[in-house]
């Protein structure tokens, strides 16, 4: 069990589990999902899945590299509505941008304070 001193430490991580949750929920909340929508509605849930799961991981035993798949993921979203062909769907395409950008922005800044967390360790 976590204490509030680790809570506090990793709440970048708690609001990326965030993120992911939504991701997977964003298709039934703008009805995709009962339209059959495919990649509109596949993509976010799938790449969502994956946020949560490198979520879960960077909270259990924070590691560089599981950022980095993050900042991959986010940057995946934000390619999806484009390379996948539903950037027609309006809601869709801003939601998967909007959650691109913050996924991606979410790992960076962890990246940047784990990159000098560890530059202070080693002077």
């Amino acid at each position: 069990m976590m204490t509030p001193l680790q809570i506090k430490e990793h709440w970048r991580d708690w609001l990326m589990l965030l993120f992911g949750v939504w991701l997977v929920a964003s298709p039934f909340a703008f009805g995709h999902a009962e339209s059959g929508a495919g990649m509109v509605l596949w993509t976010p849930v799938l790449l969502g899945v994956a946020v949560i799961v490198f979520a879960v991981a960077v909270l259990r035993k924070t590691q560089v590299w599981e950022e980095w798949i993050l900042l991959a993921l986010g940057v995946a979203l934000i390619a999806a509505p484009f390379l996948l062909g539903y950037a027609g769907v309006t809601l869709a395409m801003w939601n998967s941008v909007i959650m691109g950008l913050l996924v991606g922005a979410d790992a960076a800044w962890s990246l940047f304070v784990l990159t000098h967390q560890s530059g202070k360790k080693a002077a």
